[in-house]
């Protein structure tokens, strides 16, 4: 494999890459000092080969831990039921101080802080949005959440993670300007979504619609063999799985197409009243609410924690972590869900990400759109296979909360094994995104984005 020249970073992307007029160039250099062809070479290769590969290697640690300290989670929480009303309030807060104090930059998803930092016109490499440091305390906060019954997910931190390795090599040897130190953000991104999903289209597309939103963007050599390789590693060392097994469901055009629509527009809706929700929490709360979180975000995570943990504890605990495993088993059985599932794990899924602690909302919702699906194929039995409803309206909800239709069914179709349903997964994810935008009209990381770029 050849590793991706200089000429083809700069010439894929339309935007100038050189630096804005009275912005430094490292290491001294001007624009078009030559470098040796050895140098040049080794930190390519250095950036488009290691750099995959350790995004591929962590995005597979943090998987394996994920799934311990769930283990750990469910254990503790079935042999002591009512240690989550003590547990979960400390815990939001420990993890809020640590967040707060050593790694402010690592809280929430880390999506908006990866888009905030591809938006930056600077040539200038900083640390306040990604860095290794920052990676770091995202792998451990994110297992803390976990550990503890948040209702979180890894997929939003390996998206910051995969883009903080990729940033690490920026500044040495040809990566010297803004459009290249964008390249390998987004390279980052992709990888990260890619890895931890294992789901390698998905992260093309996820970068296209989500990272790359104020920008042109082109699946350059650069992105594509950034996410080829991190998806290497994690298929070593895991195998080729698929995230949520593998299903059947399929549709009948001429009796079930009344599906589509309603799941669209349920699923829609109800994503896009979470995103409205998230938004109006995360920056339009009451001035005396908003005083109080801001000088108290400590005491502001451990109410959220301890409101969790009393959703937890009236639920038997079904609602606590990623929601993996309720989705799954609802998608390869029928009706194995309590009615409440949806709810309740929207609910807790909205308070652990406003609390300021660190971890995604990529799998809650997932689980949350099964949950609702759930709902709708127990209410209206006649409507479509029951796998059927769950696929269209986990991909239907995931599509209303990240204004992503593309990036949604395609997440779905690849972690399912379920290509006989793309169309239909299309149109639902289109139909929800529609819908959401009618709720919320700013997509929600659009929103925490710029919330975050205002604080640099």
């Amino acid at each position: 494999m050849s590793l991706p020249s200089d000429t083809d970073q700069t010439t894929a992307n339309p935007i100038s890459s050189a630096p804005p007029s009275g912005e430094s160039v490292h290491d001294g250099k001007l624009p078009n000092e030559p470098m040796p062809k050895t140098v040049n070479l080794w930190h390519r290769g250095a950036a488009w080969i290691v750099g995959p590969l350790l995004i591929g290697l962590v995005a597979v640690l943090l998987a394996i831990g994920s799934e311990h300290a769930s283990s750990m989670n469910t254990l503790l929480f079935k042999t002591f039921p009512m240690a989550p009303l003590l547990i979960m309030p400390a815990g939001f807060a420990l993890l809020a101080y640590l967040t707060h104090r050593y790694f402010p930059e690592a809280q929430g998803s880390g999506i908006p802080h990866t888009i905030a930092a591809i938006d930056t016109l600077s040539a200038n490499k900083t640390s306040n949005l990604l860095s290794l440091r920052i990676m770091c305390g995202k792998v451990l906060l994110t297992l803390g959440g976990l550990s503890i019954g948040a209702s979180i997910g890894r997929e939003g931190p390996t998206v910051q993670i995969g883009a903080s390795i990729m940033h690490a090599f920026y500044g040495r040897g040809p990566f010297q300007t803004a459009a290249l130190r964008r390249i390998l953000i987004l390279a980052g991104g992709a990888a990260g979504i890619s890895a931890a999903f294992n789901t390698p289209l998905a992260g093309i597309m996820f970068a296209i619609e989500e990272l790359s939103k104020k920008h042109v963007f082109n699946a350059n050599s650069s992105t594509l063999v950034t996410v080829i390789l991190s998806g290497l590693i994690s298929l070593a060392l895991l195998g080729n799985y698929t995230y949520f097994g593998s299903t059947g469901a399929f549709l009948e055009w001429n009796s079930n197409a009344g599906a589509l629509m309603i799941c669209g527009v349920i699923g829609g809706a109800a994503g896009g009243l979470f995103s409205q929700l998230f938004i109006s929490a995360s920056s339009r709360l009451p001035s005396r609410m908003a005083c109080f979180v801001k000088r108290h975000p400590v005491v502001f995570a451990a109410l959220c924690g301890l409101a969790v943990a009393l959703i937890g504890t009236c639920t038997d605990g079904i609602i606590f972590g990623t929601g993996y495993q309720p989705a799954r088993a609802t998608l390869e059985n029928n009706g194995v869900l309590p009615w409440y599932f949806g709810l309740a794990k929207m609910a807790a899924t909205l308070l652990s990400s406003v609390s300021g602690i660190s971890g995604g909302f990529f799998a809650p919702s997932l689980a949350i759109g099964a949950g609702i699906g759930d709902n709708i194929a127990a209410i209206l039995p006649g409507l479509a296979p029951h796998s059927a409803i769950i696929l269209l309206m986990m991909a239907a909800y995931l599509s209303g909360v990240t204004r992503a239709p593309v990036t949604s069914f395609i997440i779905m179709m690849e972690m399912t094994n379920s290509h006989q349903m793309l169309l239909p997964l299309m149109i639902a994810s289109v139909v929800a995104s529609s819908i959401s935008k009618i709720i919320c009209p700013t997509p929600l990381y659009q929103v925490l984005a710029e919330k975050v770029s205002r604080k640099q």
